[in-house]
């Protein structure tokens, strides 16, 4: 194992602040979740109180076997202390058998209603948060963090309150059996406590360089299988191999090997410590024995009683630990709740009705909110009617995919606002807005099921005749005829088994399947053949009639026929007309066309 010293990148750590202690207000809020389950948690805590009187019951039944049965020859008291220390044991079997039960029941409930909790305002995120946050973060605060505080819930709550109970009920019963040899017990205490100090100091560091860890692992494998297809096409895989093993689970390894290593020397260490106080017990108590000052039932159950009462002790520490590791990923699990919509509903929102299609930019101006000095769009003033096609044009990077979001609503101007129908996209709920949108991207998604569930994701109540209508139109019908299984192919996630034209076939399909409004292909046509676009030009001819419809596009035969061509330009429109005026200013657009558009017909 390599010893040099590895540091993951700067958000990670950033990410992973080293907490400062206990923090009420995070168990506070991570308790709210606990709250529907208390009546479990009290009928735990019941069982438990009785659980912990048969544990400290335990050695005093053994004094009174051997004081009341053996020293004084009496079978029958014998026979009774051994009768009922088996009772207690029994009891204490059974309540602990139902009481993890319950607890087993309790936390993952508790875990289900937070992960529910979870993945619901993670689909509501605004796109702007997913560009800051990577899916391997995410992963890690959905599993990792949530699964630690179900260990927290489930084990470490009731069993802090019942080793707490058990070293009070020991404590108290050492002392009712013997002052003196309680107090050479407890000469030992300050040596726990030095241990545990140091312990507890050196491996919470440690703690938080492991979660650090597993979510840079995560975040790397999630990377990487999402980019296979690059990784091979530029022969990576050894150098990520490479980077993966001697960096991200080369640093896992060491701080794992580093918390192994500290609980290693810990639990021994005060073992070690216990034993010393049973040696110590037995050397002074023995004496005392032979002096006739106390009875060997009493050391015995002294010596049992020891062990009781430095294993709550050593258990605790642990907890505490566990607690810090729980309140740690507690607060991230809560951060992530608390992380604001950017694009939410106003409570003042209405249902958008069915829509005409009439959009209007009224001099909108946008830049992100994390960086306000770059301004992504500025003064854009633009208007469609009902079943008009624009063409956005333009340079990378000039503003045309952040407008067609504006509209879509995935954010909301800066400045001005864009409406539809007059309405005031602020003013209407997101979910009536896009529910009579159509969007095709340019790198389409599918999602693992069957071909008829993608073409009907926008739209579940499709039957099968409306599916195929919907896939005839834009030239998919006689692919998916000729797979496997037709229309009920399974497709892996991402639609891995089909080609990316046929993916986005089948995009635009669902896309249509739904029957929206307003129509935007963001580069949609970019991943097929000309001869397959052909087909799609000719169906949307026609599926376009008395829809608006939003494209940007790469492609002459896409623009030619919109019926305004809008070029933008470093967030600002420069240039709007059709594609024949346009080509006699001899502007921008002319200068994209000689460029680009004028030959990628004949040559895609």
């Amino acid at each position: 194992m390599s010893t040099q010293e590895i540091t993951p990148p700067e958000y990670y750590l950033r990410d992973d602040e080293q907490r400062q202690g206990y923090d009420s207000g995070v168990l506070r809020d991570l308790l709210a979740f606990m709250r529907p389950y208390q009546r479990q948690f009290i009928f735990s805590f019941i069982l438990m109180t009785i659980g912990t009187v048969s544990v400290v019951a335990g050695p005093f039944l053994v004094k009174v076997a051997i004081d009341d049965g053996i020293t004084q020859n009496d079978p029958v008291a014998l026979r009774n202390a051994v009768l009922l220390y088996l009772l207690a044991i029994l009891v204490q079997w059974l309540v602990t058998y139902i009481r993890i039960n319950i607890m087993a029941r309790a936390g993952q409930s508790i875990i289900y209603d937070m992960r529910d909790r979870l993945f619901n305002h993670i689909q509501k995120l605004s796109l702007g948060f997913f560009s800051r946050y990577s899916v391997g973060r995410l992963i890690a605060r959905v599993i990792n963090d949530v699964s630690s505080i179900r260990d927290f819930v489930t084990w470490s709550v009731i069993a802090s309150a019942r080793n707490l109970f058990t070293l009070v009920g020991t404590l108290i019963a050492m002392l009712a059996l013997n002052l003196q040899l309680s107090l050479y017990t407890f000469t030992v205490l300050p040596l726990i406590m030095l241990a545990t100090y140091i312990f507890r100091n050196r491996i919470r560091e440690v703690y938080r360089r492991v979660r650090i860890g597993n979510s840079w692992v995560n975040s790397v494998l999630a990377e990487n299988i999402n980019g296979v297809r690059v990784v091979q096409a530029f022969t990576r895989e050894d150098y990520n191999y490479e980077r993966f093993s001697q960096e991200v689970n080369q640093y896992h390894l060491q701080n794992n090997l580093k918390s192994a290593s500290l609980i290693s020397t810990f639990f021994p260490t005060v073992d070690m410590i216990g034993s010393l106080a049973v040696a110590l017990v037995v050397w002074l108590g023995g004496a005392a024995v032979l002096g006739a000052d106390i009875t060997p039932g009493v050391l015995v159950a002294f010596v049992l009683y020891i062990e009781r009462f430095f294993n709550p002790i050593q258990d605790l520490s642990r907890r505490y630990d566990q607690l810090q590791v729980t309140l740690t990923g507690g607060e991230r699990v809560l951060e992530l709740l608390r992380t604001d919509v950017e694009v939410a509903d106003d409570d003042t929102a209405v249902e958008l009705p069915r829509i005409n299609g009439d959009v209007h930019f009224e001099d909108v101006s946008f830049h992100y909110s994390d960086d306000p000095d770059t301004v992504v769009l500025q003064d854009i003033e633009l208007k469609a009617e009902r079943g008009q096609t624009i063409a956005l044009v333009g340079q990378t990077g000039a503003g045309k995919s952040t407008l067609i979001k504006l509209l879509s609503r995935f954010h909301d101007p800066t400045q001005g606002r864009v409406c539809i129908d007059g309405f005031d996209l602020r003013s209407v709920t997101q979910a009536s807005l896009r529910s009579q949108m159509g969007i095709v991207l340019q790198e389409p998604f599918l999602f693992s099921g069957t071909v008829q569930e993608n073409i009907q994701f926008g739209r579940l109540d499709a039957s099968l005749q409306e599916v195929e209508a919907a896939a005839k139109a834009v030239g998919a019908h006689d692919f998916i005829s000729k797979l496997r299984n037709g229309y009920e192919t399974t497709v892996e996630e991402g639609g891995a088994l089909l080609s990316e034209g046929q993916r986005q076939l089948i995009s635009f399909a669902r896309a249509l399947l739904a029957d929206p409004r307003i129509l935007i292909l963001d580069e949609a046509t970019s991943s097929v053949d000309t001869q397959t676009e052909q087909l799609i030009q000719k169906a949307l001819a026609t599926l376009l009639e008395g829809r608006t419809s939003f494209v940007i596009a790469h492609r002459l035969s896409t623009i030619i026929n919109a019926d305004l061509i809008v070029v933008v330009d470093g967030g600002e429109i420069i240039e709007r007309g059709t594609h024949e005026d346009l080509l006699q200013k001899r502007g921008a657009y002319f200068q994209l066309y000689s460029m680009g558009f004028k030959d990628r017909p004949e040559t895609d």
